[in-house]
C-alpha cells in the first residue's frame, strides 16, 4: 500500500466513525430529494395546465427539472461541503498529531492529496446515491441525458475544488470552526465575483473578474457545454489550493 492509499485509508476510517458525515449526507441527499421532488411536481402542474389550454403538454425536463437541480444545488455544497474539510488538517494540530504526521517517512504532498482524496471519495460516494433521482425519473418519462451527465460533470468539478479550497482553509488553523468559516468565506467571495463582473459589463476586466468566478463555468456544464476553458478552470483552480494547502503544511514542518 502505497502512503496515499494509506492516508485515503486512514480519511476513509475516520468520516465512517464521524457522526458528522452521516449528518452531512443525510442534509445532502434529503436536500437533493427535496429540491427534485418539488422541481418534478412543479413541472407536472406545468403539464396539466398546457393540456387543459393547449391540449398538449410539450414539457422538457432538462429545463424545468435538471437545470433547477443542479443551480440549487451548487449552494447547498457551498454550505456543507466546509463542513466536511474542515476536521482534515485543523483536528491533526488540535490533537498534536500533526507533528507525528510532519516525522512520518511520507511526503507533504502524500498527506495533501490523500486527505483531499479521502473527503472527495466520500463527495463522490454521496453524489452517486442522487443518480437514483434521474434513473427512476427515465422510467416514466423521456429527457436527453447529455445535459443530465454534463450536470454531473459539473458538480463532481465543482464538489472538488470546494474540497481543495476547505483543505486549504484547514491547514491554516486547528480551530475546526474557524476552517469551516474560512472556507465558506472563500468559497463566497468567489461566487460574488460573478455580480462584480456583471457589473463592469462587456469589458477585459469583467471578462477577467467573470472568468475567476466559478458560477459561469457550472453554468455551461449545467446547459450541456463541455469547453476546454471550463474543465481547465477547476482543474488548474483545485491543484492551486492544493498547491497553497501544500506550502502551509511545508512551512509549519519547519517551525
Amino acid at each position: 500500500m502505497t502512503p496515499v492509499q494509506a492516508i485515503i485509508s486512514k480519511e476513509l476510517r475516520s468520516y465512517f466513525v464521524s457522526p458528522i458525515l452521516y449528518v452531512v449526507a443525510g442534509v445532502f441527499l434529503l436536500t437533493f430529494g427535496f429540491l427534485a421532488y418539488l422541481y418534478i411536481v412543479f413541472t407536472g402542474a406545468q403539464a396539466v395546465q398546457l393540456m387543459q389550454m393547449q391540449g398538449s403538454a410539450p414539457i422538457n425536463l432538462n429545463d424545468l427539472v435538471f437545470r433547477n437541480l443542479f443551480t440549487s444545488m451548487r449552494f447547498v455544497l457551498l454550505l456543507i461541503l466546509p463542513i466536511l474539510t474542515m476536521r482534515l488538517l485543523a483536528e491533526e494540530r488540535k490533537l498534536r498529531t500533526f507533528e507525528f504526521l510532519m516525522t512520518a517517512p511520507v511526503r507533504i504532498w502524500d498527506i495533501v492529496v490523500g486527505k483531499f482524496m479521502g473527503a472527495y471519495l466520500v463527495f463522490i460516494g454521496m453524489l452517486l446515491m442522487t443518480t437514483l433521482v434521474p434513473l427512476t425519473l427515465a422510467l416514466f418519462s423521456d429527457f436527453d441525458w447529455h445535459p443530465v451527465l454534463t450536470g454531473y460533470l459539473g458538480l463532481t468539478l465543482l464538489g472538488g475544488f470546494f474540497l481543495a479550497v476547505g483543505l486549504f482553509a484547514s491547514s491554516i488553523t486547528e480551530n475546526q470552526i474557524v476552517a469551516a468559516f474560512t472556507s465558506f468565506g472563500l468559497l463566497l467571495m468567489c461566487w460574488l465575483l460573478a455580480g462584480l463582473g456583471s457589473l463592469l459589463g462587456d469589458t477585459p476586466a469583467g471578462h477577467v473578474v467573470s472568468y475567476l468566478s466559478f458560477m459561469e463555468h457550472f453554468d455551461h456544464l449545467v446547459r450541456g457545454l463541455i469547453d476546454t476553458k471550463d474543465l481547465l478552470y477547476y482543474i488548474s483552480g483545485t491543484v492551486l489550493m492544493l498547491f497553497l494547502a501544500h506550502r502551509i503544511v511545508d512551512a509549519a514542518r519547519w517551525k
